[in-house]
């Protein structure tokens, strides 16, 4: 039986064809003789289930790559080194310098960029960050864990795939490399940063154009406050669209047309019960949370991105579904929500799911690997096969004959 597709607001392309919501992951099925070519569902059907998975597993061998310890400058070079391997253009480091804020007086957290808004219903349980190293039973990674931030210079990776029609017009596809909690933080972010790190592999294939361009940024600080996000926001918003040197056809900072968050892709088994656990198993209403912030500047046209991430998915996702909704915050979209629009794509809603203890793993030493099963992965698989075929779509997916 066929998905019922119901479609609000503006969105892109048709969401006919939907996939059956199977539990078993399945490949999209190649073109049929006779069938109209689709470009977009081509270059989905080459994102790898393993290949997503190997990238996760290779971000945990540095641990919980805290923001400024040697772990976390290791995953910068080793992000960069396979963003070069799979061909992906114009691999840059931006730097900037990262110094904390004082502590924030007894009750009041820091401040974060975005807003929230969304109401918590149902149980509860209690979250947090595991800050005790005695917590992490694993002797080796709580030693490769051990060494604590130092303040200073930062580093993070971008590169971008360069339009071939609009190259002066960009959509930003971003996830976080850093962690904490004395884990392998697998979900939180490797989750996204390899799903973004997937992304860039398929389109920087040698037949595949687009005609505007993508770039692909793994921010750094995060965990800190967004700090990665907001120093690329405050650094490169005034040089969008500034062809250098004049003439040339080359734009180092395309214009910003939208910017799409991933952060924590794989776990959704549900609503703690009253005693506070949550279920062993993924929930059979698992789905994709496509969110923008309602109260942001440039909502109107969030929404209209989340939308078309949404139609998106029912076209390409092979196993899981996508929830859209208004609440985004405390992720690195929302450094740019007042400029551009933005969403977040998780596991769960931030705000009434997650802050309300949904994932017991996160920012725990629960968050390893070996925590998560393939279903959990194949979420985040669908999670890029979303934001792959919508990016399809927008930025203008075509093949060289």
């Amino acid at each position: 039986m066929k998905k019922i597709v119901l479609l609000f607001g503006v969105c892109i392309g048709a969401a006919a064809g939907a996939p059956l919501l199977a539990r078993s992951y399945q490949a999209l099925p190649p073109q049929g003789a006779g069938e109209p070519s689709d470009p977009v569902k081509h270059i989905v059907g080459r994102l790898d289930f393993d290949k997503y998975k190997a990238s996760i597993k290779g971000l945990t061998q540095f641990g919980d790559r805290r923001q400024g310890t040697d772990r976390n400058r290791a995953a910068v070079v080793w992000i960069e080194a396979r963003l070069k391997e799979y061909g992906c253009g114009n691999v840059e480091r931006m730097r900037y310098d990262y110094q904390p804020a004082p502590a924030a007086p007894r009750g009041r957290a820091p401040g974060r960029s975005g807003q929230g808004g969304s109401t918590i219903f149902g149980n509860r349980a209690r979250t947090g960050v595991n800050i005790d190293p005695a917590a992490q039973p694993d002797e080796r990674l709580r030693e490769l864990n051990s060494p604590p931030a130092v303040p200073g210079a930062r580093e993070q990776v971008f590169c971008t795939k360069i339009g071939t029609t609009h190259p002066h017009e960009m959509y930003i596809v971003g996830a976080h490399m850093d962690g904490h909690g004395w884990g392998e933080a697998a979900n939180d972010d490797a989750s996204g940063t390899a799903l973004v790190m997937e992304l860039a592999r398929v389109l920087s294939g040698p037949d595949i154009q687009t005609g505007r361009s993508i770039r692909f940024a793994l921010w750094n600080n995060e965990e800190t406050g967004l700090n990665g996000a907001s120093a690329y926001v405050l650094q490169r918003r005034e040089l969008q669209g500034l062809e250098q040197p004049a003439g040339s056809g080359k734009y180092p900072e395309p214009r910003w047309l939208g910017m799409i968050q991933h952060d924590m892709m794989l776990f959704d088994h549900g609503m703690p019960g009253a005693d506070g656990r949550v279920a062993a198993d993924q929930r059979p209403e698992a789905d994709v949370n496509i969110e923008f912030q309602s109260g942001s500047k440039m909502a109107d046209g969030a929404q209209r991105l989340a939308w078309a991430l949404k139609a998106a998915n029912e076209r390409y996702a092979t196993d899981y579904p996508a929830a859209v909704g208004p609440h985004m915050t405390n992720t690195d979209s929302g450094p740019f929500m007042d400029v551009v629009p933005a969403v977040s794509l998780r596991e769960n809603e931030r705000g009434a799911q997650i802050g309300a203890g949904w994932d017991p793993h996160w920012h725990q030493p629960t968050d390893v690997f070996s925590t998560f099963s393939d279903e959990d992965f194949r979420l985040g698989l669908n999670a890029a096969q979303t934001t792959l075929g919508a990016l399809g779509q927008l930025a203008g997916v075509t093949l060289k004959p």
